[in-house]
């Protein structure tokens, strides 16, 4: 999923998600274990979440839209309170331009030149640890469309010059490349979508295939001689969705040494209600027990902020624009939240809930942000 870059894509106008407490899981989940420590040995994940590197595997699209307006006070306040050390931020949404890109890249620049102690553009892995040792928030940049890439595999060098470190192959529908989720479940990836690969594996650039088809999907994880990312997505065997991924799909990823971040969006359940935290969790411990503690993250899908009424009215229409055009996914009838989410520190809340599952601190570091970072020091190395 890919939101307008403007100032509402990042910012609620409502600062009440700060005075929220922290809520519990709303049901009880079966015990698992980690690698290091049980939950009697945990850290309070308060403590925890503070100390870790949390990392947010898709977030706030088009955030160079922030820059500079009344309300960017209040963006760089809940920048500061939501604990978050690094976010994959889209560029281009689901249809850019070539030229339009460049412009949100150019935006994001202008950020971080007027705001240098709250952002850092990520050049290189050590700019993530940077980041995390300068309270700062690192940005990656990355593509969820190839729209911007058009049929010229060539422009994935020029993008990669622009600092642009993850890319997909097709947003929901096909594309030069590959297939998207939306168009079914045979069409994988084309000669030119293998070129592609090629390139970004030489460059230094990290695949995302979120959005592919299973023959894509499957093709992506073949063709690529690194390992592959699936930044936000959900499980095929707790809820039947094009956009969530099948066990046999999340193995091979792992076994490549990949890394898979569930997702916030509506797609976690069926299209009558609106998923909960019970739901992503049910998700994430999924993930874990198909892929293992190494290969798990999270990426939202959504903007930092928490969501005010107004927020969602304006979220509603959007949504109907892409139902119009073709693009929406099933299931795109309800507001992109989980509502015991909302708030801009909710991957505390998940820190909160795995602690209360019995995984270990270890894990809960891993899943928070340690095994993303990890995965793009394996893959941005030229």
């Amino acid at each position: 999923m890919s939101r307008p870059g403007d100032r509402r894509a990042f910012l609620s106008l409502s600062s009440r998600a700060f005075l929220a407490g922290i809520l519990a899981p709303t049901a009880t989940f079966a015990a698992s274990t980690s690698s290091d420590d049980g939950a009697a040995g945990a850290r309070p994940s308060r403590n925890l979440y503070d100390d870790a590197f949390v990392f947010d595997g898709n977030s706030t699209p088009g955030i160079g839209g922030i820059c500079c307006s009344d309300d960017t006070a209040e963006a760089l306040k809940v920048v500061r309170e939501s604990g978050v050390t690094a976010m994959k931020t889209t560029m281009g949404g689901f249809e850019g331009s070539f030229e339009e890109t460049v412009g949100e890249i150019a935006a994001v620049q202008r950020l971080v030149g007027h705001f240098p102690d709250h952002f850092l553009r990520v050049a290189r892995h050590d700019d993530l640890e940077r980041a995390k040792r300068e309270h700062k928030l690192a940005l990656i940049l990355s593509f969820e469309a190839s729209s911007m890439l058009g049929d010229k595999p060539d422009r994935i060098e020029t993008f990669r010059n622009l600092d642009v470190l993850v890319m997909q192959l097709s947003y929901n529908r096909k594309s030069p490349f590959g297939c998207g989720c939306l168009d079914g479940d045979t069409d994988g990836v084309t000669s030119l979508g293998r070129e592609a690969i090629a390139r970004m594996n030489s460059l230094g650039v990290a695949l995302d295939l979120s959005h592919a088809n299973v023959a894509t999907t499957k093709d992506g994880i073949a063709a690529s001689t690194k390992p592959v990312v699936i930044t936000h997505a959900g499980c095929r065997a707790v809820f039947e969705h094009p956009r969530n991924k099948t066990d046999r799909e999340m193995k091979a990823m792992a076994d490549r040494g990949g890394v898979m971040g569930i997702y916030m969006l509506p797609f976690l359940t069926e299209d009558t209600r609106q998923p909960m935290l019970v739901d992503f969790m049910q998700h994430l411990t999924h993930a874990l027990d198909v892929c293992g503690e190494d290969h798990v993250g999270i990426g939202t899908d959504l903007s930092v902020a928490a969501l005010t009424d107004e927020d969602i009215a304006y979220l509603m229409k959007y949504l109907e624009e892409r139902r119009k055009k073709g693009i929406a996914a099933p299931g795109e009838n309800r507001p992109l939240y989980i509502p015991d989410l909302n708030t801009p520190r909710r991957l505390e809340r998940v820190a909160d809930a795995m602690q209360k599952q019995g995984y270990g601190s270890r894990a809960i570091e891993k899943v928070l942000g340690l095994n993303f970072s990890r995965v793009y020091r394996d893959i941005w190395t030229a």
